[in-house]
């Protein structure tokens, strides 16, 4: 129709326009990291389990039913007979046997390996310790039966197992287009991908958008409501704003927080703000000359106005950060190391060698291309220049360009920023042991890899391990190898027609539940 807005033409179609934040680095589960790239794989593919939004409980996905076993240690997922994959392959207990096997390969570099640590010899496999893959507890005991041993009783692991890097993967299409070890090959083109989830990949238009369509032959197709979902990879809170208002998205990544006092005493039901398990951090590159000394990294910390910060720039959006772990998760409390204190920074930096600032080298602060993150950075400079005298170069850089300079470690600062993977503490403190793919930092510390990956996995009641955690934060805190800048909430502008898409701390969306309700009520003014 001659005219008709995106919203209008997606309720009546039940097309959802979703603004997603940033181009995707790939589509490979194995191999991405973003929350963008999460928001497609996840519509795309599905792990033996889903999260209900609702509730956030784990309920049956390509598994039917599961059993564990008394002592907590083995879990024997039964597979549907009626999952398949897009090409109409049946998927089998072998291909996720097969699929665990790749995500373990060293040469693949997947950055949430650690995930897999839990399963019996999963990171001796990793590590190249052991080579016998049968010795690993994973296991399709038939085509529909897979076992999988774990090294200790995981309260957790069961969430894990909804994350998009313990999806299944197509083994004969990617072994068509490139070895399994080999990351962004061709097979998650258009034209060539397979998946085995409630959408299907239509297009993919880089720097345009990206389509995904209902898979009629998904299992679950009954569930599934939306016949499309179109995300637009925009960077700008100030352009998603104006599409939004525009009736052109339904759901934008972020608000816009300049725009939020308006919103408020405007149209308050368009925003939607709520808690959120994450935090925003400066990751600090620990192998940089000047960046080694722990009295450096505690002075750029201690010269943070977070208080400042949130009543200024960020509009009260979210709350002051002095650890990785958000305060009160499932019940633990998070140590606080340090506080906003220049005159002892000054000290710090003064022992360090450089008092006033003298001859600090001008270091560089990497952000990726985003409004929000380019003013959180403008702030922190200024602060340091006006506490510290130091100089800080702001460098804004593409996603992708971003994600891989911070993975190969070619940066002094970078922001960064860590959202929970599943509903518990340890989320927040795998990611930092030696050599993680996702600590970035060049930090490491053998006391703490034993006290995340040893003292609280083997703990008797949560009481103990939540002490070995503490205990680790405490110690990593004190050699600060990132600078915890706030507390997330999740804040998005998000269009009355859109129904399914339920609030709760992790911001997750499962698509098959979502639909848009097309009532003459529910009309958006312009």
């Amino acid at each position: 129709m001659q005219g008709e807005s995106n919203i209008d033409s997606g309720n009546r179609q039940q097309i959802l326009h979703f603004g997603n934040g940033a181009e995707l680095q790939g589509l490979d589960p194995h191999v991405v990291t973003g929350i963008a790239e999460h928001h497609v794989v996840q519509a795309l593919f599905e792990g033996l389990v889903m999260k209900s939004a609702e509730t956030l409980e784990v309920e049956p996905a390509a598994a039917e039913s599961w059993s564990v076993s008394d002592d907590g240690k083995v879990y024997t997922f039964k597979i549907r007979k009626n999952a398949r994959w897009s090409n109409g392959d049946a998927l089998t207990a072998k291909d996720f046997e097969w699929s665990w096997w790749r995500a373990l390969q060293p040469a693949l570099g997947s950055q949430y390996v650690f995930m897999y640590f839990p399963i019996e010899n999963a990171e001796a496999f990793f590590k190249q310790e052991i080579t016998d893959f049968s010795k690993v507890g994973i296991k399709a005991l038939d085509d529909y039966t897979l076992q999988v041993r774990l090294n200790n009783p995981t309260p957790y692991f069961m969430q894990l197992l909804d994350h998009y890097s313990m999806f299944p993967v197509h083994r004969a299409t990617i072994e068509k287009w490139g070895k399994p070890h080999e990351s962004y090959t061709r097979w998650t083109r258009p034209e060539n991908i397979v998946t085995n989830g409630p959408f299907l990949l239509e297009s993919w238009r880089l720097n345009k958008n990206l389509i995904v369509k209902r898979n009629s032959d998904y299992w679950g197709a009954e569930r599934v409501r939306l016949n499309k979902i179109v995300y637009y990879p925009i960077e700008s809170g100030v352009t998603e704003e104006r599409m939004f208002r525009a009736s052109q998205l339904h759901w934008t990544d972020e608000v816009a927080i300049e725009r939020a006092p308006w919103y408020r005493e405007n149209n308050p039901d368009a925003m939607r703000i709520k808690p959120y398990v994450g935090t925003y951090i400066y990751r600090i590159n620990n192998k940089v000359d000047h960046l080694k000394d722990v009295r450096v990294r505690k002075a750029l910390a201690m010269t943070v106005d977070r208080d400042t910060l949130m009543n200024t720039v960020l509009n009260n959006f979210f709350t002051p950060a002095y650890a990785i772990t958000p305060p009160g998760l499932l019940g633990y409390q998070p140590p606080k190391t340090f506080s906003y204190d220049p005159d002892k920074a000054r000290a710090l930096l003064a022992e360090a060698g450089y008092p006033n600032g003298d001859g600090f080298p001008v270091t560089e602060l990497q952000f990726n291309t985003n409004d929000q993150h380019r003013k959180i950075a403008i702030a922190i400079q200024q602060m340091w220049k006006k506490e510290l005298n130091i100089d800080v170069r702001l460098q804004n850089k593409d996603w992708k360009v971003y994600l891989d300079d911070e993975a190969t470690g070619n940066f002094e600062i970078s922001r960064g920023g860590w959202i929970g993977d599943y509903v518990d503490p340890n989320t927040f403190m795998d990611m930092w042991i030696t050599g993680s793919g996702i600590n970035r930092t060049g930090w490491g510390n053998s006391r703490y890899d034993e006290l995340v990956l040893k003292t609280a996995p083997e703990a008797k009641n949560r009481e103990a391990r939540y002490a070995a955690f503490f205990e680790a934060e405490t110690l990593m805190m004190n050699d600060m190898p990132f600078i915890p800048i706030y507390t997330y909430s999740s804040h998005h502008f998000v269009h009355p027609s859109v129904k399914g898409m339920a609030s709760n701390v992790m911001n997750y969306h499962n698509f098959r539940d979502v639909y848009l309700e097309p009532e003459e009520s529910n009309r958006q003014e312009n």
